[in-house]
C-alpha cells in the first residue's frame, strides 16, 4: 500500500517544466523538519498500486511527477514506475537528495531540492535540475557547496514563503552572488492554481 496525501492535476509550477500538465502523487512523509516548510505531509488515505494507476489515469495529464513528503523513502515505487511507464507516462520526481534509490535510474527527470539545513545529509550527485530555497542571505555558500556535489543542467533559486509572503527581495539578493543560477517561483501560488 501507498500512503499519500494527494494525487490531483495541474501544471508544473516551478523549474525547467513550469507549466508543463501533470498529475502530481503526493506521498505523506517526509525525513526533514525544515522550519518554512508549507507542505502538509501527513497521510490521508492509502491505495494499492493498481488503485493508484487508475487514479492518475482518471486524469488527462501524461506525465507525472512523484513528489512529497520524499518520495525516495516509499516503498515499492520501482513497481509503481514500471506500471506508469507500461502505461506510457513521462515520470518525474521532486527530492530533497537525501537518497538516492535505484529505481532514480527509471525517471525522466529528477528534480532535487536539497536543504542548508540539513546538508551534511545530501547524497545524490546528478539531478536533472537543482532548486534551492533562499531561506536566507548565507544560503550562498550552500548554493555553491551543492553545484559543485549535484551535477545538473539548470539550477535555480526559489524564493521562500513564510506565512503566505514570497520573499523576492532575499531570493533577488541571493542570484546576484550566484553565477549560472536562475530564478524559479513558484507559479501556481501566484496565479492561483494547485
Amino acid at each position: 500500500m501507498y500512503h499519500l496525501v494527494e494525487i490531483f492535476e495541474s501544471l508544473q509550477g516551478e523549474g525547467r517544466n513550469t507549466g508543463r500538465p501533470v498529475v502530481f502523487v503526493r506521498f505523506a512523509g517526509c525525513n526533514l523538519a525544515c522550519p518554512w516548510c508549507d507542505t502538509d505531509v501527513r497521510k490521508k488515505f492509502s491505495a494499492s498500486l493498481d488503485d493508484l494507476v487508475a487514479e492518475v489515469k482518471s486524469h488527462q495529464a501524461k506525465s507525472v511527477i512523484l513528489t512529497g513528503g520524499e518520495p525516495s523513502l516509499v516503498k515499492g515505487m520501482a513497481e509503481l514506475i514500471s506500471a506508469l511507464k507500461a502505461a506510457g507516462y513521462w515520470i518525474g520526481v521532486e527530492t530533497n537528495g537525501t537518497n538516492e534509490p535505484a529505481w532514480f535510474g527509471q525517471i525522466d527527470y529528477v528534480a532535487c531540492s536539497p536543504k542548508a539545513e540539513y546538508a551534511e545529509r545530501v547524497k545524490l550527485q546528478k539531478a536533472n535540475e537543482v532548486r534551492i530555497v533562499a531561506s536566507s542571505e548565507d544560503i550562498v555558500g550552500f548554493c555553491q557547496t551543492m553545484r559543485a556535489r549535484i551535477a545538473a543542467t539548470d539550477y535555480y533559486i526559489s524564493p521562500c514563503e513564510r506565512g503566505g509572503e514570497i520573499d523576492f527581495a532575499t531570493a533577488k539578493s541571493v542570484l546576484g552572488k550566484l553565477d549560472g543560477w536562475s530564478l524559479s517561483v513558484q507559479l501556481h501560488k501566484i496565479l492561483g492554481f494547485r
